[in-house]
């Protein structure tokens, strides 16, 4: 794959203008050679310096530290440490990520991340563009939209206000900041390359503006503003073969980002919306037997009682290929739709059934997953609240058991466990639910090793 320079936007403008300041004659007021005017035609050069002095005091970089247990069966033999002298040997280590933030209530000292930069975290240091390092204290995460609220204590801070992400389009400029690589705060511009993109390997709830502009690790979290300095998006994630960056980078919009946000400083949690339904995917074998071509629609499988498809008169064998006017090729698709819509949304779906078109009106419920207190499944999770994760919408379709919350000091906590974790394995056996969970640590009483997805980390958990 070859890859081509590019000219920083900016760059070519100044090129422009510098040709024809030469090509009318004009010259610098300055008698150096080789410098550009100051001004043509009586205007100013275009600079994004003015607008960048306001927003970059609102980017905060974020150093998260994760204490992980090392599971060692020699140096959990007693006999072993203290023949070998190695009584007081450590049985953790310290993890590290970097990344970027975005200050969104100067007042109350707000900070909008990605939830990926803070999971499991146990300390949060967040330095601000003075120098200022200040610790960070967690108000809420979501991992499936990957939108984490932290808050630090601190006088003298600087916010962005939000754009309405719904008036972007593409070729929109844009410019991102954050911190890659922890180098320092950087910035970098491009354009809006696309909307609303989905299906991504590894991410929740997906509803992505593609951008040009540089998005390097440790830039996730960071700022993707307008030429206004407002912000429309929070940055996420890249798509690139080699780790670097190939111009294909990925923010959550600004609306979806303040709807999590708003939720998260509630209540701690966020409610996605549900149709109370279930999907699959029409493979080509189902598209045949339904006269239909593979990956146009969700075939709905299992319908709710009382739920809001429902009422709006979907039954299984029916075929949801639009809402909201958005296609639906897949049953992700449809669990994305629903998921980044707010609660009490009234959405329209296309059906198709029996060869005919339809459409039907529902108003989004709140998503009722099974949930239950840690204690109750296990006494080693004492002071977690779990719930069942929903294979179609969470990240790379796992299902499992979800880690909600844990309370400060609990058993849960000392075990290793961390909000935002993803329990899809007890001692190497698949836990697709609560009732998996509960039935497979019965069956191991003394130590229990899960099998955990952190973020973007797969680890091994052990309970005691």
């Amino acid at each position: 794959m070859s890859i081509r320079p590019r000219i920083p936007l900016f760059g070519a403008v100044f090129a422009v203008l510098a040709a024809v300041a030469l090509w009318t004659g004009l010259r610098p007021e300055t008698s150096s050679a080789g410098t550009l005017p100051v001004a043509v035609d009586g205007q100013p050069l275009p600079s994004l310096a003015p607008m960048l002095a306001k927003v970059m005091p609102a980017v905060v970089n974020i150093n998260s530290k994760t204490r992980v247990r090392v599971r060692n069966p020699l140096m959990e033999d007693p006999f072993f440490r203290q023949f070998f002298g190695m009584p007081d040997m450590p049985r953790e280590r310290i993890e590290q990520s970097l990344g970027s933030g975005v200050i969104i209530d100067a007042a109350k000292g707000y900070v909008l991340t990605n939830n990926h930069v803070i999971a499991g975290a146990d300390d949060i240091a967040v330095t601000l563009h003075d120098g200022r390092t200040l610790k960070a204290q967690v108000v809420g995460t979501d991992p499936d939209t990957d939108i984490a609220v932290i808050r630090i204590p601190a006088e003298n801070l600087s916010a962005l206000s939000l754009a309405d992400s719904r008036q972007l389009r593409v070729g929109d400029f844009v410019v991102a900041l954050g911190d890659p690589f922890g180098l320092g705060q950087t910035v970098t511009s491009g354009i809006v390359s696309a909307l609303n993109r989905s299906g991504l390997r590894g991410l929740g709830y997906q509803n992505f503006i593609q951008t040009d502009a540089s998005i390097n690790p440790g830039n996730s979290g960071g700022a993707l503003v307008n030429l206004r300095g407002e912000l429309v998006g929070i940055n996420s994630a890249i798509y690139s073969p080699s780790g670097g960056n190939v111009g294909i980078g990925f923010a959550i919009p600004a609306n979806l980002a303040s709807q999590v946000m708003r939720q998260l400083i509630a209540t701690g949690t966020v409610a996605h919306g549900s149709l109370g339904l279930s999907a699959q995917d029409i493979t080509p074998d189902i598209g045949t037997a339904l006269g239909m071509d593979a990956g146009a629609g969700a075939l709905v499988t299992r319908v709710r009682g009382g739920s809001p498809a429902a009422a709006a008169g979907v039954a299984p064998g029916d075929v949801v290929t639009a809402v909201e006017g958005k296609p639906v090729r897949s049953a992700a698709d449809l669990m994305n739709a629903q998921g980044i819509l707010p609660v009490g949304s009234n959405v329209t779906l296309e059906l198709l059934r029996d060869g005919k078109t339809l459409h039907v009106a529902a108003r989004l419920d709140a998503d009722k997953t099974a949930s239950a207190e840690g204690a109750s499944i296990d006494a080693r999770l004492l002071g977690a609240q779990l719930s069942e994760a929903d294979p179609n919408a969470r990240r790379d379709g796992l299902a499992g058991v979800r880690v909600d919350r844990i309370a400060g000091g609990s058993r849960a906590q000392k075990n290793g466990l961390r909000p935002g974790d993803l329990i899809v394995g007890v001692n190497q056996a698949d836990v697709g639910g609560l009732n998996d969970l509960h039935g497979l640590l019965r069956r191991f009483p003394g130590q229990a090793l899960l099998s955990v997805v952190r973020g973007r980390d797969a680890l091994f958990v052990p309970l005691r």
